[in-house]
């Protein structure tokens, strides 16, 4: 097992479940709140037309509004989650709803990209395994990026596959960016001391 760190990783986490199959980019955060660069509040939005009713009040139903899912941060989601259009604000706003990872049987490839980019683990398990994972949503999961495996209650272990680099970024708990800006006096050293031939 291994220690927690700043990024947040490992997680442990009982889970929210949202069954349905082709959750698009729209259904987890509609267009109309696009307009913004700023992260934080985006999470009042996502699922927002899920959540919310005509006249503003909190949909119960929904699984997101009931008390008993609160502070959950991982998110068992039906195959060919984050399909449709691309959009950075989807994963922004579930992690700004306090989601740390996202476990499908399909996630969408642009989406998967999006997610890793902005601190959001996207973990793709087999059907079999997520509906079992499903109909248990109170077990605390451990999710362990270090090394690759989502762990339930029993023992159970899933790997799941996760690149070195984004492995390193979720880690450190940075985007692309900041993994560059962290290592600007090294790349500044490498730069003075290589020119150009």
């Amino acid at each position: 097992m291994t220690a927690s760190n700043a990024s947040g990783f490992p997680v442990r986490s009982a889970s929210v479940v949202l069954a349905q199959t082709n959750i698009d980019t729209d259904q987890i955060i509609p267009a109309r709140f696009l307009s913004t660069t700023e992260r934080r509040g985006l999470g009042q939005h996502a699922f927002n037309d899920w959540r919310w009713r005509e006249d503003g009040s909190a949909n119960p139903d929904f699984a997101f509004n009931q008390p008993h899912n609160a502070g959950r941060s991982v998110l068992l989601a039906g195959r060919n989650f984050g399909c449709g259009s691309s959009r950075e604000h989807a994963p922004w706003s579930l992690r700004d709803l306090g989601l740390q990872v996202v476990v499908s049987s399909e996630i969408a490839d642009i989406f998967r990209g999006n997610a890793l980019k902005n601190g959001l683990l996207p973990v793709v398990l087999p059907e079999a395994v997520v509906q079992d994972l499903m109909t248990r949503p109170d077990d605390v999961l451990t999710v362990d990026i270090e090394a690759r495996e989502l762990r339930t209650p029993d023992g159970t272990v899933h790997t799941f596959p996760l690149d070195a680099f984004a492995r390193t970024c979720l880690l450190e708990g940075v985007d692309e960016m900041g993994y560059l800006l962290a290592r600007s006096a090294g790349i500044q050293h490498y730069e003075d001391t290589h020119h150009a031939r």
